[in-house]
């Protein structure tokens, strides 16, 4: 037999759990076609000696929406051994939505996700107004890696309802619109509902986005239309209640009644936090309750703290601070004389530790406030060790601000300041990644441009969990990064090793595999900023039996698809 490509001498982790093995794998059009000894003849051969080969990883969590329209490649995610990933989270989508009406959409994303208006306006080609619509636009577009997603309600509640969706309930008749749209969107191949309930999603204005107008009515009688049908995940970004075991409680009845009621899977994101080191253990408790009650739900987890990265080339926390803002307007070689001006300097440090009483409430991971520079660490490296602000200051004896100024000023302001925003107990964090019932996901890509650095989590797994920290086995962390979300999300097809699967396919060296240091680009369109942040170790990622990419470098070829959900599958 003629294979397309063989992959040779490497050792197999197949993405179950199973201990790895020898073995080669022979590819014939787009799918695994034979493992073991193979002798036939191939177009492409890949020497894996010495690599482990594994599942494409699967993200079940982005916001790449946005993104998709400019970046056909997949950045940052696709440098992560990603293959696979779903849009369309917390309520956020562009459709549905009419060209005319994009703006309601776009005051959505703006702030909630930190996506910039004018690389929207500038990078996406609006030719749609229903979902359905919008999937045959993605469809269309080449794609490095594998695309799916979630209507939005954000998107779905303007489209029925206008400017009225961020601030009134809906009527029967826009009930009735919202819902027949759902339907058509499942059956087109949407892989679910996403909603959002949490203060964290603002508008630029500091409004609710539409979604969190919704009563939970509303919630209900949307997710029953995906048990109606039989197909279709809700996902959801939390409802904020009181710090009252109460009313948490309430809330989780509610999450649980939904998904055994509806027989729709219920998904949602969690962290922990030192503020409140006891609010994530009753959820893990509720996943397992649900399944004994005959529902399905599963957390989406962090394999790290959820940092914000701060730096001068981006956002620090004092910009609209007085004698800041007006110093922040200037370009970088102009601030950088000013910050070395021992007056400024003194003016600058008393505006910091004054605060801004006229600042508005930072929302999510945005860096508007004095910091807790105890947590604020100087991260001028992968590996570290990485001091705190206030180890520093002490140590030098001078107020925290002058240490981020000096820190900035010695790395020419290529340095980033880290603040963990949650998962400050990494022992919270590896316990919640061996869960049963959860994925280690939620990278969050495309959105947070210039705040945030996550496409790197599944690297972070590898490196610091199996390498440095030992503590996960090297085989149960490509299982958590495969299988797991493949069959959380439905990927039938994809996520294991085993002929006659699709052929997505990563070969890394275990002993490299890292992430690189995040960078500043301005790399959108119109100019925009975001952080970007590449790996090492990974040698050859194949989507759909296509070699995309070749020790971090793109080949040329977009092999990446747009994957539909269970009714669009069956009608095809």
């Amino acid at each position: 037999m003629t294979y397309d490509i063989v992959i040779r001498n490497g050792q197999i982790i197949d993405g179950t759990g199973s201990s790895r093995f020898s073995a080669d794998i022979g590819i014939k059009d787009g799918k695994i076609s034979a493992i073991g000894k193979l002798d036939g003849d191939a177009k492409e051969t890949i020497d894996a000696t010495g690599h482990i080969v594994s599942p494409g990883f699967i993200d079940g969590h982005t916001h790449m929406d946005a993104q998709v329209s400019w970046d056909p490649l997949g950045t940052c995610s696709v440098w992560h051994g990603i293959t696979t990933v779903v849009m369309g989270n917390c309520g956020f989508t562009l459709a549905p939505c009419s060209k005319e009406d994009k703006l309601l959409v776009m005051r959505n994303l703006e702030r909630a996700e930190d996506i910039a208006p004018e690389a929207m306006e500038a990078g996406i080609d609006w030719t749609w107004t229903t979902f359905p619509e919008y999937l045959e636009s993605l469809d269309r577009l080449p794609k490095g890696i594998n695309y799916s997603g979630y209507i939005g309600h954000s998107a779905l509640r303007t489209y029925a309802m206008g400017e009225r969706a961020f601030s009134e309930a809906a009527n029967a008749e826009e009930m009735d619109t919202m819902k027949n749209e759902l339907a058509d969107s499942i059956r087109a191949g949407a892989m679910g509902f996403s909603t959002s309930r949490t203060r964290n999603h603002q508008t630029p204005d500091g409004d609710p986005v539409a979604s969190r107008i919704a009563s939970w009515d509303e919630v209900k009688e949307l997710v029953g239309v995906m048990g109606d049908l039989g197909a279709g995940i809700f996902e959801i970004a939390g409802e904020d209640t009181p710090r009252d075991p109460a009313a948490q409680r309430e809330y989780h009845e509610r999450l649980r009644d939904l998904a055994v009621d509806t027989g729709v899977p219920v998904t949602w994101g969690m962290f922990s936090s030192r503020r409140a080191p006891d609010l994530w253990p009753p959820y893990f408790d509720l996943l397992n309750e649900t399944a004994e009650a005959g529902g399905k739900m599963f957390a989406q987890v962090h394999s790290r703290a959820l940092n914000s990265l701060m730096s001068f080339e981006t956002t620090m926390p004092f910009d609209k601070f007085p004698v800041w803002e007006e110093l922040r307007a200037k370009p970088l070689s102009e601030q950088a004389e000013l910050l070395r001006d021992p007056d400024m300097r003194a003016k600058l440090i008393e505006s910091a530790n004054a605060g801004n009483p006229n600042a508005r409430r930072a929302v999510g991971v945005e860096a508007s406030r004095k910091p807790a520079y105890n947590w604020l660490v100087v991260m001028d490296s992968i590996e570290g060790p990485h001091h705190s602000v206030q180890e520093l200051a002490d140590e030098r004896g001078c107020d925290p601000v002058e240490v981020l100024i000096d820190e900035a000023l010695k790395h020419d302001f290529k340095v980033f300041f880290r603040q963990p925003i949650a998962n400050e107990d990494q022992s919270h964090v590896l316990e919640m990644m061996k869960h049963p019932r959860s994925v280690v996901t939620f990278s969050d890509s495309g959105a947070h441009v210039s705040q945030i650095m996550d496409s790197s989590l599944q690297t972070h797994v590898l490196s610091h969990w199996v390498r440095e920290k030992g503590a996960l086995e090297l085989e149960d962390a490509v299982y958590m990064l495969t299988q797991q979300p493949a069959e959380a999300w439905g990927f039938s097809d994809r996520g294991v090793l085993k002929e006659g699967m699709v052929a997505d396919i990563i070969v890394f060296d275990a002993d490299r595999v890292t992430p690189t240091m995040p960078e500043v680009k301005h790399d959108l369109p119109a100019n925009a900023i975001r952080l970007v942040q590449k790996a090492e170790g990974i040698s050859i990622t194949i989507v759909n039996g296509e070699v995309l990419m070749r020790d971090g470098e793109h080949t040329g070829v977009y092999p990446g698809k747009l994957l539909r959900g269970p009714l669009a599958q069956a009608a095809s």
